[in-house]
């Protein structure tokens, strides 16, 4: 498949054209301004390139709450991926549209906003693909929306979603999963990260590891933090070691205490608590009240929904110290080939160095323009470039993505946070044997 390469020279002083919705009409791939995404839920048209763009692609990323310094990174990202190709996917000209799927209220991502943008991806023809979602619960609502897109499927790769349903059955997924979300049967949904399986595998490890005997597990029963606490718990029986309870306790994101909880822990004489979910879901208060109620000798143990690091700590304080997290990939400062160019492009750019999750949005955009590039210049076509790709020297490495949208990057990161840091410790790659067996 033709590749992308990315020119890692970036014009000095270089201007941005910003296209107001209300300015935009027609256009496509004849030529002509492209119609602009709602300004409700999303930024004006970015392009830097020569004419008008052809086609549009668009992000979908919760840009207020908890998340909110990682996803605008991440939005940065894509834009200065686009612009290392001079905003060409091939023949194509490509403007770019940051889109919000979250609210003030929920300080994450929002069922009414992602039903939305869905729609409005699905409903404007000028939208070639989508970068996103960032939660796993939005993605169930969007993908199957914009499967059943009037021009046809509309091809979405995703840089963050975990929930192993959205693409294979198995553990951790609920009955009629994958197919319901393809109400047409052809798939059109990818993702550049591991799904929850490798990450439950890990986390058992990492428990393994640290010498734990017996676990309770928690979770805030979004989609994603009920899947991982559950995958959690296979993983770590396998190893042999105890959980409790047999269904991980739900803990309410609108509560006020959580002594109630800790006092729970600790009566089960669990020397270790597993939380399945978000930082932005009550999180920091949970972490108080479980460090007040447990004392520092009980380990807590929490999946890349406690990330980014620096929003955990902000929320919980000191109480977090000690606490270990795992996130996908490895440290920005050791990728290599493309990888290595990009981080130094990002920090030349932005004054810092990208967190884990910014280098898979600027992969994730990389895919989706070869995609674009070797298209016919239909939504179908693009969709189909999303599937059976392999990547030889991509920002995250070398890998491939197989033909469900599944990633072969398995790799897994550690870290302890300190001092109101995350201090990296180790990687962890569970053996597929280890992981499917």
């Amino acid at each position: 498949m033709k590749r992308i390469v990315l020119f890692l020279l970036i014009a000095a002083g270089g201007s941005f054209l910003a296209f107001a919705a209300a300015g935009c009409g027609g256009g496509g791939a004849g030529g002509g301004r492209v119609s602009a995404l709602p300004s409700s839920s999303c930024g004006a048209v970015r392009y830097a390139g020569s004419g008008d763009p052809d086609y549009l692609i668009a992000s979908d990323l919760p840009l207020q709450g908890a998340s909110r310094a990682l996803t605008t990174q991440m939005a940065s990202a894509i834009e200065l991926v686009l612009s290392m190709v001079d905003w060409k996917a091939g023949d194509y000209k490509i403007g770019y549209q940051s889109c919000d799927d979250s609210t003030v209220q929920a300080g994450s991502w929002d069922s009414a906003k992602c039903t939305a943008n869905a729609r409005s991806y699905a409903n404007d023809k000028d939208v070639i693909g989508i970068v996103g979602t960032f939660n796993s619960g939005c993605a169930k609502l969007e993908i199957p929306i914009d499967n059943r897109a009037p021009a046809g499927p509309l091809g979405m790769i995703s840089p963050a979603n975990t929930y192993p349903g959205l693409t294979i059955s198995g553990p951790g997924t609920e009955a009629g999963e994958p197919d319901n979300y393809y109400p047409t049967g052809n798939r059109n949904y990818a993702r550049v990260v591991w799904n929850d399986q490798f990450q439950g595998a890990a986390d058992a490890q990492v428990a393994k590891q640290l010498g734990l005997k017996k676990i309770y597990l928690l979770t805030d029963k979004e989609t994603y933090g009920q899947g991982i606490a559950t995958l959690f718990q296979t993983y770590a029986q396998k190893l042999g070691l105890t959980t409790t309870p047999s269904t991980p306790q739900a803990w309410d994101k609108a509560a006020t205490s959580y002594e109630a909880i800790a006092g729970k822990i600790k009566a089960s004489g669990a020397d270790a608590v597993f939380l399945g979910g978000e930082v932005c879901n009550s999180g920091g208060k949970l972490i108080k009240d479980l460090r007040a109620g447990l004392g520092p000798d009980v380990q807590l143990l929490g999946p890349d929904g406690w990330t980014p690091i620096s929003a955990t700590v902000q929320g919980a304080g000191t109480a977090a110290n000690g606490m270990y997290i795992t996130q996908p990939g490895i440290p920005s400062k050791d990728l290599t080939g493309a990888g290595k160019n990009f981080v130094a492009d990002f920090k030349a750019k932005y004054g810092k160095e990208p967190d884990p999750y910014t280098n898979y949005a600027a992969q994730a955009t990389s895919i989706l323009l070869d995609a674009i590039a070797a298209s016919d210049g239909t939504r179908a076509s693009v969709t189909e470039g999303l599937f059976n790709v392999n990547v030889k020297d991509g920002i995250l490495g070398k890998f491939s993505i197989d033909e469900n949208g599944d990633t072969t990057l398995g790799t897994v990161s550690v870290y302890i946070v300190k001092n109101g840091e995350g201090i990296f410790r180790n990687t962890i790659t569970p053996s597929l044997s280890f992981v499917k067996g």
